[in-house]
């Protein structure tokens, strides 16, 4: 075999793969929308290329050699490998295929983030999703270092490499250990309160959702004494239920009852929580596109029914 069979045209081998499944240069060049004569021609290179004949043209009626036919099968593997790849390739370039790695903070699993989650599936049940909880800080380093995709955040992340999109807004409401809930009159006023301790979240970094609350104590006349710092959302609701203190959370989390925790709305500076999709600027995967427009669909949707 010379140095020129180191590489086959992929033209020839199709053009090859025509004519030896017709064993006829006339209805193989009819099947490829060519003149017989460049076919004839294309075919007799790739023989001088490999350095062997392929098709028999001795007889009446042509046919495959030993070799013409070891070609035939192995030609029909690689076409159908390389059809394979093309369609998974245009499938993932058209983002459905693939994967997307969305990350949120605890928070967002009540409300409409998952629906959003539950509908990108339903449209799109060949991308493999991954999904994970982190607090606004770690969202905000992994989606700049590129270790996920999309963060779903609040407050949304503030930097000059990423791009925000609104995903919802709500008003916040008190969580309130439930024996306390049932002996305070209502309506409560923030004001009223502030001498119970506030659970804040998260511990650690700062500034974060823990300030954004204090902050609308501030706007009340005070910044709460007693306060108890967690780590995250799910800390702070199970301080609650047993009693530690009050705190301000977002109102989808009163979807979800926790025994010995009690959710009220309350009187005072209630300027509510904003749930956002932050990305990189420069991240054009049609798979986070995908995601932004089934989320601005169900979002939508949703402000349909409530209106």
């Amino acid at each position: 075999m010379n140095d020129r069979a180191d590489a086959i045209d992929l033209r020839r081998l199709i053009y090859f793969v025509a004519v030896a499944e017709e064993l006829h240069f006339g209805r193989a060049a009819a099947r490829l929308a060519i003149a017989q004569p460049p076919l004839s021609r294309q075919v007799a290179q790739l023989e001088a290329d490999l350095g062997v004949i392929l098709i028999d043209r001795s007889r009446m009626q042509i046919r495959l050699t030993q070799a013409g036919s070891v070609l035939l099968e192995r030609a029909r593997d690689v076409l159908e490998r390389l059809d394979r790849a093309q369609r998974e390739i245009k499938r993932i370039g058209e983002g459905f295929s693939g994967h997307l790695r969305v990350a949120f903070v605890g928070s967002a699993t009540y409300g409409v983030l998952p629906n959003v989650i539950k509908a990108f599936r339903l449209a799109y049940p060949e991308v493999e999703l991954a999904l994970s909880a982190m607090n606004n800080a770690e969202l905000k380093r992994a989606v700049i270092q590129r270790e996920i995709d999309i963060a779903v955040a609040r407050p949304s992340l503030d930097d000059e490499e990423l791009k925000v999109e609104p995903l919802h807004h709500e008003p916040l409401i008190l969580a309130l250990p439930a024996a306390l809930a049932s002996a305070q009159a209502r309506p409560i006023r923030l004001a009223d309160i502030k001498s119970n301790t506030f659970v804040l979240y998260p511990r650690k970094p700062r500034p974060s959702f823990a300030d954004y609350i204090l902050k609308i104590c501030l706007d009340e006349g005070f910044i709460p004494k007693s306060q108890v710092l967690a780590q995250d959302f799910q800390t702070a609701i199970s301080l609650i239920s047993v009693g530690v203190g009050i705190a301000l959370v977002p109102e989808s989390v009163s979807q979800s009852e926790r025994p010995g925790v009690t959710y009220c709305t309350y009187i005072g500076s209630n300027p509510g929580a904003s749930l956002s999709l932050n990305y990189r600027r420069d991240n054009r995967m049609p798979h986070l596109f995908n995601f932004l427009k089934i989320a601005k669909k169900v979002t939508s949707a949703r402000a349909g029914l409530k209106a």
